[in-house]
């Protein structure tokens, strides 16, 4: 019985044997790449998923932009969209792949949401993501207005930082390997192999573009406060 006991006990050790990893995104110049999306493949049946992405996640249209810009998600989860600007938006989402069931259209989804009332709450509506995918957001009304809902196929996904760094905790060793995905990265920058060791690994993968810098929001839409295609227009609020 006690043989068995410690042939359990270092199974089991061997098993969380995990160490700690760190990628960093670097632009064509070797500058550091803040909202990068690193996605680490682990050796399979390295253990239970980790919980990196938010269960719940709000993309917010916000003064003609998509906040956050880049939102990363994993398949089933439904994405609440929400506009805080007094005029309407349009939210169109196109992928490579089905990602949105809760669409018109193959390919993605479309809504409208009229403009927020001052004293009433904010409308929105909800999208449920099933496939892994890229969506890119985008508004008809306001064709300046651009974000992404990355659906991934890996529970170990992170974005970036202002460093340009993804930090991944307790990865289970062995023979990995690591995909970056950046909005202006037009052609996939080939998947990188990493071995994950109990000892923490620190790694670089280069871009080939040198992404913009996301300008600063307009005070006001084109055409006004109210934006030059639509007003808001009382719409009964969305039941949660």
């Amino acid at each position: 019985m006690k043989n068995t006991l410690i042939a359990i006990a270092a199974a089991l050790a061997m098993g969380a044997h995990a160490g700690n990893v760190q990628i960093q995104v670097l632009d064509r110049d070797g500058k550091p790449v803040p909202d990068a999306v690193v996605v680490v493949y682990p050796p399979a049946g390295g253990g239970a998923a980790p919980t990196l992405v938010a269960p719940n996640p709000v993309i917010e249209q916000e003064k003609m932009r998509f906040v956050p810009a880049v939102t990363v998600v994993v398949p089933g989860t439904t994405v609440r969209f929400t506009n805080q600007d007094r005029w309407d938006h349009h939210v169109r989402g196109n992928a490579a792949t089905p990602a949105a069931s809760a669409a018109p259209g193959a390919g993605g989804f479309e809504l409208r949401l009229a403009g927020k009332t001052d004293g009433k709450p904010s409308n929105f509506a909800d999208v449920k993501l099933d496939t892994a995918g890229v969506l890119l957001l985008g508004c008809h009304l306001h064709g300046s207005m651009r974000g992404h809902v990355f659906v991934t196929d890996s529970a170990w996904t992170l974005k970036t930082d202002d460093n340009g760094i993804a930090r991944f905790a307790s990865v289970p060793e062995g023979a990995a390997q690591v995909r970056v995905w950046h909005a202006e990265q037009l052609v996939d920058v080939p998947r990188k192999a990493l071995q994950v060791l109990a000892t923490p690994v620190l790694d670089t993968v280069q871009l080939s573009v040198v992404p913009r810098v996301r300008r600063a929001p307009p005070s006001t839409a084109p055409g006004g406060p109210m934006g030059a295609y639509s007003q808001a227009q009382p719409h009964p609020q969305h039941a949660h």
